[in-house]
């Protein structure tokens, strides 16, 4: 068998923030779902939880667009995927289809912090890559309705590392990368997909990562700087922190 899931648990949530018009989706408050369940990719003998953050409707939501969001590091803690919950359950209010997924598992091999990084932390992007594929994948098959053109990645710090290598390695199935502080992995330098970076205030990226000012020209990239610090991206950020950051993500998904 290819794959095996387990639900876990189906939790509605209510969302009363502002809401923002785009062409894929129609501008409402939501009330979102949670629901959690586990992949297992065969090929790897890999578990790949996920939480799916999804609008709570009776009608269909034509041209629902998917995004699938990418924790930053947890030291192999588990619940990472439900860290960003002020990010995730506002993308499904706004009627995304979300995806968050766990990609650290109890057993893995604990992320290396010395010599190159980005040469010895390759294999855990790579890792996280190949989750993101097989999680794509699968949903094609139990949900074929959704926009699959128009697929959103985001990704926070080592998940934002794991987003870009996916993009650089399967440009055709990205619309858009959204990456929130990543610092190793080099970001695409293409027009497509279409590439913006939300940077924190007090860590910098690694040298060729963020693209210089003639490449964002070139390819219409958007390099963004924050007051806000690396480690409260997630759920630890003050209310105007969040409000910050949904906003620009909102404002990017909302281009066309």
């Amino acid at each position: 068998m290819k794959y095996f899931f387990a639900i876990l648990f189906s939790i509605p949530l209510f969302i009363t923030s502002c809401t923002v018009q785009n062409k894929h989706t129609e501008s409402r408050n939501y009330e979102v779902k949670l629901d959690t369940l586990t992949f297992f990719d065969q090929s790897r003998k890999r578990k790949i939880p996920v939480a799916f953050y999804h609008p709570k409707t009776n009608k269909k939501i034509p041209n629902q667009q998917i995004i699938i969001f990418n924790h930053g590091y947890g030291f192999n803690k588990g619940g990472d995927y439900f860290v960003y919950s002020y990010l995730t359950e506002k993308l499904a209010s706004e009627g995304y289809f979300t995806v968050s997924i766990q990609h650290e598992l109890i057993t893995d091999r604990l992320l290396p912090t010395e010599v190159n990084l980005q040469r010895v932390r390759r294999p855990f992007w790579q890792n996280g890559s190949d989750n993101i594929l097989f999680v794509i994948n699968e949903l094609k098959k139990t949900k074929p309705e959704l926009d699959y053109k128009h697929l959103t990645l985001i990704g926070h710090s080592n998940g934002g590392d794991m987003a870009a290598l996916f993009a650089n390695q399967h440009p055709n199935l990205v619309y858009k990368l959204i990456t929130m502080d990543n610092r190793r992995m080099f970001l695409p330098r293409t027009s497509i997909p279409k590439v913006y970076t939300l940077r924190s205030d007090d860590y910098p990226a690694d040298e060729g990562v963020l693209p210089n000012e003639m490449e964002q020209k070139k390819y219409h990239i958007t390099v963004q700087s924050t007051t806000i610090n690396h480690g409260q991206m997630d759920n630890k950020g003050s209310d105007e922190e969040k409000k910050t950051l949904n906003d620009f993500v909102l404002k990017y998904l909302a281009e066309q």
